[in-house]
């Protein structure tokens, strides 16, 4: 089966910064991405089909018959089985939107539908940034389910302290330890929910966690760091001091002390020792955050929301963020002050003003960072980031 994972266009506009990198399946919500988790309810042979300057990094294969979903939602077993049963010509409804079509390209970009279908699966959806962070509890949970469903765990250490039920009413074990793991004198708190220890993670002594939360391979929980649900550590991340309700993608750090809450923090960001950021307005009026599709502040309805950093972009030491803050992909931030709470993409600077960004300066600094996991920034990496950046001037200056 050829399955193509597509980003409906307002979907993906909603998302940025995170999605100028990325399409929007590769999205890290839960323990896995969205592809990740379709992979594992609906084998096959997935692409993608974004936008053209991310189809050199992100593949996009097609065949007479294909099966196109809209990467922004997420799998469940009866929704897997209604896509897997979809006609020729079909589509599948869901939100008065189609969020699956089997036939060809050529149908699938000019809608030729034949029969449409509305499931009645009970499917998560990602429709704005910061539902990565409000939801994060429910993917959690599943991809917890999913990833431990007949498998044993490895043994916790006697030193950890363990709170709450250790089971679900259903019998399923609420921690789950991979292998390598390091961990000794931690608190863990299960009672809302599971917690996910990946392959080789480390979290040092002192470190208290509440459920629910996910540690992905390799990343690592510094001492004493207090870390509230829900919570996703991805791969290579090194965190410190507290978080709550945050989800980081990967080989990003937060490695000393400071605040970070309601947030999505992409990769390779870095947040220097004694950044601290607002998730609450002094007057708990209801919060703003900038959108790119509308391309002004539009109402959130939510009460609590923190940062939301695109990958590549840092923060220096003691660097304040103000409730609702929206940083843009290659942004390098600092001095005292609040920066205000949009930082376009390829903006350096602080409370004081910001200037551009040098393109060769970033790549270099890029490439130290991201050797240092021996990975390597790839000429398609700099294609991307050039685009972005290119993309960015032009709206300042239009």
């Amino acid at each position: 089966m050829n399955i193509i994972l597509f980003d409906p266009k307002e979907i993906r506009d909603e998302l940025l910064p995170l999605c100028f990198t990325r399409p929007v399946g590769d999205i890290r919500f839960g323990i896995m991405t969205i592809k990740e988790k379709w992979e594992r309810a609906l084998p096959g042979n997935y692409s993608w089909l974004t936008v053209d300057y991310l189809q050199k990094k992100y593949k996009f294969k097609k065949e007479e018959d294909n099966i196109f979903i809209a990467a922004n939602v997420c799998p469940s077993l009866m929704l897997a089985a209604e896509v897997a049963s979809l006609e020729l010509y079909e589509a599948l409804i869901l939100n008065d939107k189609v969020i699956a079509y089997r036939g060809s390209y050529d149908t699938f970009s000019t809608m030729r539908i034949k029969k449409k279908t509305e499931s009645q699966s009970e499917a998560v959806t990602i429709e704005h940034v910061w539902d990565i962070f409000m939801k994060n509890n429910i993917a959690l949970e599943h991809d917890f389910r999913i990833i431990t469903e007949n498998r044993e765990s490895q043994p916790v250490s006697d030193t950890v302290n363990i709170i709450g039920e250790r089971y679900f009413p259903d019998g399923t074990p609420k921690l789950f330890i991979e292998e390598g793991v390091t961990m000794e004198y931690v608190n863990i708190n299960l009672k809302n929910g599971p917690v996910y220890i990946g392959k080789d993670v480390e979290i040092q002594e002192g470190s208290s966690i509440r459920a629910p939360f996910a540690a992905c391979e390799h990343s690592v929980v510094n001492l004493n760091t207090k870390i509230y649900g829900a919570t996703t550590l991805g791969p290579y991340c090194k965190v410190g001091g507290e978080l709550n309700n945050v989800i980081m993608f990967g080989y990003s750090n937060k490695a000393h002390d400071g605040f970070l809450g309601n947030a999505v923090i992409g990769e390779w960001c870095n947040l220097g020792a004694g950044t601290n950021m607002s998730n609450l307005k002094n007057d708990y009026s209801e919060i703003k955050l900038w959108n790119y599709r509308q391309y002004r502040f539009v109402k959130t309805g939510l009460q609590f929301c923190g940062l939301i950093m695109g990958d590549h972009s840092k923060a220096g030491i003691n660097t304040m963020f103000n409730t609702a803050t929206l940083v843009g992909v290659g942004c390098n931030i600092f001095g005292a002050g609040f920066p205000r709470t949009f930082i376009a993409s390829f903006s350096e600077g602080g409370n004081a003003g910001f200037t551009d960004v040098i393109p060769s300066k970033f790549f270099q600094a890029a490439q130290r960072m991201m050797s240092r996991r021996n990975i390597e920034l790839t000429d398609i990496d700099k294609e991307v980031l050039e685009t972005i950046f290119h993309n960015t001037i032009d709206n300042r200056m239009h």
